[in-house]
C-alpha cells in the first residue's frame, strides 16, 4: 500500500453549498483559514455559479478575498463555464475544479445540458484556463449510480474521464455523487477507467450515503489511488441528487490513513477544530463519526 496519500478538501464548497443556513461570509473565511492551518495542501474554496440556484456560493468571491493563503497550499474553485472561469481568475483561485455527469439524465438536471454539450463547454473552459495558466481538475459525477437512471456502465464513466483528461484536466474525481458505491464497484470500474486514464491521474470523491466510503477508500488505496477528495466533520451533499447526504468526512479518514500508516501531512486534530468551528455554524450536528465519538469522550 501507497505511504503517501493526498486529501483535497471540499467542505467549504461541496460541505457548504447545501446547507440551508445562511453562512457568514467571515465565517466561511474563518473556516477555510482553520483547514489551512490543519496543514492541507488542496482545498476547494467555493463555486462560481448561479447565486439563485445555490444561494451559498453567492459570496465566492468575498470569501477568496479574505483567506489567508498559506504558502503551498492550492485554492481551489469550482466553475460551471468560461463566465465562472473568468471570476475564479479575477477572485485569484490557484486552480478550476469542473464537473461533468457520466449520466445524461443527471446532466440534463443539474446543468441543463447533454454529456457531450457539457464536454463542449468544459474545452473552452480549459482552453482559457491553459491561457491563464491556470491548472483544472475534473470531476466525472454519478460514476456509480444514478437517482433518475439507475446503474451506470463504468465504460461511460470512462469515456467522460479520458475525454476531461484529454481537454487538459490534470486529474479526475471519480465522484459517487449519490453515495452508492461499494467496494466490490472499485476494481471493475478501475479496470475500465485506466484503460484509457492512467492510475496516477485518478481521485476518489466519495459521499458517505450508506456507510461505505472509508471501506472504499481502503479498496482504492490497495488498488493503487492515492488522492481522495473529503469534508471536514462530514458536510455536505449534492443538492440536485436525491439521497445525497453528507460526504466522506476529513476526521474519518484521516483517523484511518494515520492508523494504516499513511502519511498526508494534515493534522487530525486542526482538521476536528475546523468542523467544531462550522458545526456551530450551520446550527445542527455533523456526521464526522470520529468528531461524534471525541465529543462523547469529552462529555464523560
Amino acid at each position: 500500500m501507497t505511504k503517501h496519500a493526498k486529501i483535497v478538501e471540499v467542505g467549504p464548497r461541496d460541505g457548504l453549498q447545501n446547507e440551508s443556513v445562511a453562512v457568514a461570509t467571515a465565517d466561511k473565511i474563518a473556516f477555510v483559514n482553520r483547514l489551512s492551518e490543519a496543514g492541507h495542501m488542496a482545498i476547494e474554496v467555493a463555486a462560481f455559479v448561479s447565486a439563485r440556484r445555490v444561494p451559498q456560493m453567492a459570496d465566492a468571491a468575498e470569501v477568496f478575498a479574505g483567506i489567508s493563503r498559506r504558502p503551498g497550499t492550492k485554492y481551489a474553485a469550482l466553475v460551471p463555464n468560461v463566465t465562472g472561469l473568468e471570476r475564479a481568475i479575477d477572485a485569484g483561485a490557484d486552480e478550476a475544479a469542473i464537473f461533468a455527469a457520466a449520466s445524461e439524465s443527471f446532466s440534463r438536471s443539474n446543468i441543463n445540458q447533454t454529456i457531450a454539450e457539457s464536454l463542449d463547454t468544459y474545452r473552452t473552459v480549459c482552453a482559457r484556463a491553459s491561457e491563464a495558466r491556470l491548472p483544472v481538475r475534473a470531476y466525472v459525477s454519478t460514476a456509480f449510480g444514478c437517482p433518475f437512471e439507475g446503474a451506470i456502465d463504468p465504460a461511460a464513466v470512462a469515456t467522460v474521464s479520458a475525454a476531461l483528461m484529454d481537454m487538459g484536466a490534470y486529474e479526475i474525481a471519480i465522484s459517487d455523487t449519490i453515495g452508492i458505491a461499494h467496494p466490490g464497484q472499485i476494481g471493475p470500474l478501475l479496470n475500465e477507467v485506466t484503460r484509457r486514464v492512467p492510475i496516477e491521474r485518478i481521485a476518489f470523491h466519495f459521499h458517505d450515503t450508506r456507510g461505505t466510503a472509508l471501506a472504499n477508500v481502503l479498496m482504492a488505496l490497495q488498488l493503487g489511488v492515492t488522492a481522495f477528495d473529503a469534508s471536514a466533520g462530514g458536510l455536505g451533499g449534492c443538492p440536485y441528487a436525491p439521497g445525497a447526504t453528507g460526504n466522506l468526512a476529513t476526521e474519518d479518514l484521516l483517523y484511518m490513513l494515520d492508523g494504516l500508516g499513511v502519511e498526508t501531512a494534515v493534522s487530525l486534530a486542526k482538521v476536528l477544530d475546523a468542523s467544531t468551528f462550522i458545526e456551530e455554524k450551520v446550527g445542527h450536528p455533523l456526521a464526522s463519526r470520529y468528531a461524534t465519538a471525541h465529543k462523547a469522550a469529552r462529555a464523560r
